[in-house]
């Protein structure tokens, strides 16, 4: 079957039109064809490296805000605004959160317009947002609207997609792929803070966001290569619906709640990520408060370059057989939680800039696991909703951190209680993971391989084929069996999707 790539393809649906019609003809096509993700190839690289600057790009500039928050929190400390420093805070956070919490209907947009127009969509809206933050630095209820949620809304519309995308090209290596495309955040984050303050210094917070806005159009750039590969055809949910409610049972995948395990693991994260984004906005000011004469910018700096190399390390070993990811996870939240905890307590800029490198390498370790853990609890096809929604479940707790920490500092005048709370939650939620780890996944969905690419149970050689062509067969496709009651009459004439 010859078929070209479409733009409007996503990991959400099957198209049970695009199959192999091998019935009538014991002959197959060429074993190449059959292999799945390509795990390589020029177009595959480009996707990665698109993948890459579109994650570095857009958390580059979240991961950077606490060089905005001081400049915010100065100035509105200086209006005599009560309660600066939550207000400030919450500015960062909104972005944060909405990038989070719409990552579900990031999810279902791809249904309808595909990967590709939904990363152009979230460029151009995240860029509109930037240009428009630029025109109004004095306001900060109007940053809460122009930063906090359009840009949220144009980040989330794109990162989902940078994430998704990445298993149409690769299965075998997916692990060390979503550690390669999350390191952009980390390089970009080591790289921002000295060029916003830069910019800050001697243009102003104007031309810092009308800066910001010029690299963002590199994000609908990038979106342009986010086109399927033909082995990953999934048609578009019809628009032929008698009502909405059936229309949203087409696109909504309820399937992935029925699974105990990625049930677990979704209601987990909120409880680990309430205080994950607290250092990232508060560092800076907490450092300006406890040291002096020292750089400002190197913990920060120093937390990204070892996220980035913790992403690489742990993307690695999630490809490997018999790593347990979900463990690592936890793993990596402990370290986090504990850290995060002893923050406040030192007193040496020495030790400091030591635990930032400890929390960059571990914090590494969790958003590289994230897609690799979604593609194995759900497989590749529901894998976009199964990140979307875990997400967005996310993106409250990850809103509210900030600003509480800030209402707390702003009582206390002290940051020993903000970080000490921000650093329970990571090490409750990785508590309540466990309770993953004890249940049994759910016997009728197909299990997955080590890469989470799904495959169904072995079935009989209806079509006579060579033994050892039908064991391939059998390990390189998937068979969608979910509102499809396939029988050995009609296996014959359906065989759906490769991977």
């Amino acid at each position: 079957m010859e078929t070209e790539p479409k733009e409007n393809t996503d990991l959400l649906g099957i198209n049970k039109n695009n199959v192999l019609n091998i019935g009538t003809d014991t002959s197959m096509k060429r074993h190449e064809d059959l292999q799945g993700p390509p795990d390589g190839g020029f177009r595959a690289y480009l996707i990665v490296l698109g993948s890459f600057l579109t994650n570095g790009l857009l958390f580059g500039v979240i991961n950077s805000y606490s060089v905005i928050y001081s400049v915010l929190q100065h100035r509105l400390e200086n209006e005599n605004v009560p309660n600066s420093e939550s207000k400030a805070s919450l500015v960062g956070a909104l972005t944060m959160g909405t990038t989070f919490f719409l990552s579900p209907l990031s999810g279902l947009l791809t249904a309808f317009l595909g990967l590709r127009a939904t990363a152009l969509l979230g460029g151009s809206i995240a860029t509109a947002g930037l240009l428009l933050s630029s025109f109004v630095v004095n306001e900060v209820n109007a940053l809460y609207f122009t930063y906090g949620l359009m840009y949220g809304l144009g980040a989330s519309l794109a990162y989902t997609p940078s994430l998704a995308i990445l298993g149409h090209y690769f299965k075998k290596y997916l692990g060390l792929v979503n550690g390669i495309v999350t390191i952009g955040s980390s390089v970009f984050t080591v790289i921002m803070p000295p060029l916003l303050e830069y910019i800050i210094k001697y243009h102003g917070l104007e031309w810092m966001f009308r800066v910001l806005s010029f690299f963002t159009v590199g994000i609908m750039l990038c979106g342009l290569l986010f086109k399927p590969t033909p082995l990953m055809i999934i048609q578009k949910p019809s628009h032929k619906h008698d009502n909405v409610k059936s229309l949203l049972k087409t696109i909504v995948t309820v399937q992935i709640w029925k699974n105990n395990k990625y049930r677990l693991w979704a209601l987990s994260m909120p409880v680990a990520l309430f205080g994950y984004f607290v250092p990232y906005v508060h560092i800076k000011k907490f450092i300006e408060e406890t040291f002096t004469d020292v750089n400002d910018n190197l913990p920060l700096q120093c937390l990204a370059i070892t996220s980035g190399l913790g992403r690489l390390t742990f993307g690695f070993l999630a490809d490997k057989r018999g790593i347990n990811r979900i463990l690592l996870q936890q793993i990596s939240f402990y370290v986090i939680g504990a850290l995060t905890i002893i923050l406040p307590f030192v007193k040496s800029f020495s030790l400091l800039v030591a635990i930032s490198l400890g929390m960059g390498l571990f914090d590494g370790a969790f958003i590289a696991l994230i897609g690799p853990i979604a593609f194995e609890l759900c497989g590749a096809t529901h894998a976009a909703q199964a990140i979307g929604c875990m997400l967005g479940l996310a993106a409250p707790p990850l809103s509210v951190g900030p600003p509480i920490a800030g209402y707390i500092r702003s009582i206390t005048k002290s940051y020993k209680i903000p970080f000490v709370l921000a650093g329970i939650s990571p090490l409750v939620g990785a508590t309540v993971m466990f309770s993953v780890h004890y249940q049994r996944r759910n016997s009728s969905r197909p299990e997955s391989n080590a890469n989470g690419h799904t495959y169904s149970p072995p079935v009989d050689n209806v079509l006579g084929l060579d033994a050892r062509v039908f064991d391939e067969y059998q390990n390189t496709l998937l068979l969608y069996h979910a509102g499809n009651n396939c029988t050995k009459g009609s296996l014959s004439n359906t065989f759906l999707l490769l991977f």
